[in-house]
């Protein structure tokens, strides 16, 4: 692995990015969205996890991040692993989830191909930390997330992709609280 994308100052903020195992559009169903943004409420109140900005997409999501307790190669690992579990479990306990067994064969397969899964593999393994070390570079990383829907042709506003940040920048927070990030000095 390349040593651009590592978490090399535990203190300091960073933009991620991670998707599913073969970029599968997972994230269709409200209840599997809300499995995301209820771990993220759960790691900024009890994990020390810092938001910034975030955006959940169908196969991936971005986040801007700080760890208050200075280990967020940790705090992203937790979150990982809990939200992989709980939306496979979500996914086996759907009546409604008519690829049910699509999904499990498909997040099957990738574990097989792994030595250290023993059954499912959800996320792919990389995140590419990127660290934001200026105001400009983090105004970029948010306009990336922001935009990103608008991008892959889901909506025309940032505002009106329900799980972004970019609501909360217009006062609405009704699906996540995010933190104030000031300046990285």
């Amino acid at each position: 692995m390349s040593r651009k994308y590592k978490f090399h100052n535990p203190s300091g903020a960073y933009f991620v990015s991670f998707a599913t195992v073969y970029w599968i559009d997972v994230f269709t169903r409200a209840y599997y969205f809300k499995i995301l943004a209820d771990s993220i409420t759960y790691c900024r109140s009890e994990k020390g996890m810092e938001l910034f900005a975030y955006c959940f997409m169908p196969s991936h999501v971005h986040f801007i991040f700080r760890s208050s307790k200075e280990q967020p190669a940790e705090l992203l690992r937790d979150f990982k692993r809990h939200t992989s579990k709980k939306i496979l479990e979500a996914i086996e306990n759907n009546p409604q989830e008519s690829r049910k067994e699509w999904l499990l064969w498909m997040f099957k397969r990738a574990g097989e191909k792994n030595a250290t899964t023993t059954t499912y593999q959800f996320w792919q393994h990389h995140n590419k930390p990127i660290e934001l070390w200026s105001p400009a570079v983090i105004k970029q990383k948010t306009d990336y997330i922001h935009t990103n829907p608008v991008v892959s042709g889901f909506v025309t506003n940032p505002v009106d992709w329900k799980y972004s940040s970019a609501r909360n920048f217009t006062g609405d927070h009704t699906i996540l609280e995010i933190d104030a990030i000031g300046f990285l000095g």
